[in-house]
This record gives C-alpha cells, structure tokens and sequence, in this order.
C-alpha cells in the first residue's frame, strides 16, 4: 500500500502554501497519496479531499457558533479517515481553531504532527502555546522574529521563509505600460486597487466602505480601480458592486491588483503581506460585527494588526508603516482622507515603499516549500 499523507489546509491561502509543499514532495516520492481538507491547488496534485477550503470560510465566535454542528460533522469525518488511512504524519496548515483539534487526536494516535505556519499566538490567544508545545513535533515558522517568541515559550520553532515570497518568485505579469496599453487608460490615470478580503463576513463588512471611499477618490482624480475578485467566492457576495455603476472597475487577480496599483485598500489579512512583497503603499482597513469586535479587542494584545506593520515595525511598535483603518474608523470618508494624504504626497509614498521592500528582502533568503517537503520525508 502506499504512503499516505494528512493534510488540512482550510482556507485559500493554507491551500496554494500546502500545495507547494505536496508538489516538492510528490516530486520525489510520486507515490505518495495525500488527503484531507484543501482547495482547488491540491485537488489539481490529486488529493482526496474530504471536505473544500470554499466549505470552510468561518471566521469569528459568533459564525463558529452558528456552524457548530457543521464543524463538529467535519472534525468527526476526518478522524474516521486517519483510522482509516494512517497517514505517516500530518501536514497542518494554519487555520489553528481546526488544527489544534486534530493536533491532539494525530499525536495521541503516534502520527507526527508538522504545523507548517504557526498560529499567530504571539498576537492573540497565547494560551494556545500549551497545545502547541504539547502535541505539535515540528512548528514551521515563516517569520523569523517567531522563532524566538516560541523559544522562550520552551518550543524549538524552526524558520522555513515565507511562502508568498517563493509563490510570487513564479508570477509572471505584464509591466505597468503594457497594462495601460491593453485597457486603453489614459497616461494621466490614478490606478487605485481594491482588495475587500477572501471571506463573505469581510466582504460583507467592508468592501461597501471601500466602495464608498472609491466614489470620493473619482470625484478628486482621473481614477480606474482594479478589483481583485476571491475565486473562491460566487458573484452574489459582491452584489454590492452593482450600486457603483459610476466606477471605472476593472477586474484583476489580486497579485495584478497589487502590481499596477499606486495605492491599495486592503483587508487586513495575508494579503498586506502580498502587498508588502510588492512594495505597494496601502491602507489597511478592517471591520468585523459588533460582538465580534469586542470579543477580539479583549483578546488582541499587539499595537497594529496587519501583518505589513508587524514585520516592518515589529510586534509591539507603536509605529507604523502604513495606516490601519479599523472597526468604527473603517468607513469610507476616512478611507479616502488617508488615501488622499498618500495620492498627494510623493515622499509619503516612496517611503512606504522603501520601507515595505525591506522588509521583503529580509524574508526572502529562505524557500520554504522545498525544506519543510524535506522535513515530511524524514517522516517516511
């Protein structure tokens, strides 16, 4: 029989940084069969997966709740497929409210349990360290600054480098001028990006604001905005566009998005740091439901959220490199103040830029998905 191998990666991002891994992985031992929850990227390498990464887009108490028995069903199907299978270990990608579940279950049965991208317990919820340290045997860090956190916390993180960096190090695009010439823009056009998030609760919150913010910003400037669509998600969830007709809208993936805009309005989440890789000036915004919000505020104890903050400033600076626009303050009039601020100054601008940058290159020495492949194949 062959080797099987458990994997659960249940957000987008967790599926394309998985699936790096697997294809590394599957490379050198093509007879490896891999299941589990994923997305499009590792059904496209041939795994079996369970249940669909479009399945799991919960976020918050309140939606968890709501989704209990749901979740409940999924954690039960999965582990009556590890007894089924015996996987000779686990891959657990992210996604902690899940994965320190089956973290516990996989060691107790014997299975090693690598947790590739940490749970950001140095931002919230530290307490899921005692878990960690208890039934994780790997811990894959992509931020170097976590390899120390988790040291004095008596766990030997290891830092593998980011995979958006080695993911973006594939992208080809086409240049700025060649993007103009293709959308008939005119030189003088402002190329503003939009980026509301991959969650319908996100978008559902603050792609109107964003929305709102871009109405006053074409009332100032000769403005196209390039939208990056989730794929992962149907039309419907961006029903809100339709009342924009006024908008010059182009749709883009967000890695285009990030490429030709000069200034972007982003979710907080993974995709400031893709923005950060990019070098592009943003402003990042994030707004959640009422009881959502108080719960997190109680919980998060970091001066900034967006992750392009923390790696630029580190983890609690009271400095940042770019504006953070969250809950109350998260509505479109203040969106487009700050947004004007960076339009209007070059230097403010340029400065992010450098700033952001830096950032990158301090991250980019390692290649993640090649290592932690090697370190599953220590596990055969």
């Amino acid at each position: 029989m062959p080797k099987t191998l458990f994997v659960l990666a249940g957000e987008v991002s967790g599926d394309m940084h998985a699936s790096g891994v697997i294809a590394e992985l599957l490379k050198a031992r093509p007879e490896i069969k891999v299941f589990g929850i994923g997305g499009q990227k590792l059904r496209q390498l041939g795994a079996d997966l369970l249940y669909d990464t479009a399945q799991m887009s919960i976020m918050g108490l309140v939606d968890v709740l709501k989704h209990s028995v749901f979740l409940r069903r999924v954690i039960r199907d999965l582990k009556e497929a590890v007894h089924r299978e015996k996987p000779f270990a686990a891959l657990l990608v992210d996604y902690p409210g899940m994965n320190l579940i089956m973290a516990r279950f996989l060691h107790k049965l014997g299975i090693p349990v690598i947790y590739y991208i940490s749970p950001q317990v140095w931002a919230w919820k530290e307490g899921r360290v005692k878990a960690i340290r208890a039934h994780v045997d790997r811990l894959l860090v992509i931020f170097d600054f976590e390899v120390e956190f988790f040291r004095r916390h008596g766990i030997n993180a290891e830092f593998v480098g980011h995979p958006v960096i080695e993911e973006l190090a594939e992208v080809t695009l086409f240049s700025r001028e060649l993007f103009f010439k293709k959308h008939t823009l005119a030189p003088e056009t402002r190329l503003i990006g939009l980026l509301p998030g991959s969650r319908k609760q996100e978008i559902a919150h603050i792609f109107p604001e964003m929305l709102k913010a871009a109405r006053l910003l074409s009332h100032e400037y000769p403005a196209v905005f390039l939208f990056g669509r989730a794929q992962n998600l149907n039309e419907e969830v961006y029903r809100v566009l339709s009342e924009y007709r006024d908008l010059s809208v182009i749709d883009c993936s967000a890695y285009e998005v990030m490429q030709y805009s000069e200034l972007v309005l982003v979710t907080s989440g993974t995709a400031t740091f893709e923005s950060l890789c990019f070098g592009v000036p943003m402003i990042v915004v994030y707004k959640t439901g009422k009881l959502n919000y108080l719960i997190g505020r109680q919980l998060v104890k970091l001066k900034n959220i967006s992750l392009a903050n923390i790696v630029v400033k580190g983890l609690m600076s009271d400095e940042r490199a770019v504006p953070e626009l969250i809950q109350h303050e998260a509505h479109g009039v203040e969106i487009f103040r700050h947004a004007r601020m960076i339009l209007d100054n070059a230097h403010v601008a340029s400065t992010m830029r450098r700033e952001l940058l830096a950032a990158r290159a301090k991250l980019a020495e390692v290649s993640p998905s090649p290592r932690v492949a090697g370190i599953l194949q220590e596990y055969l």
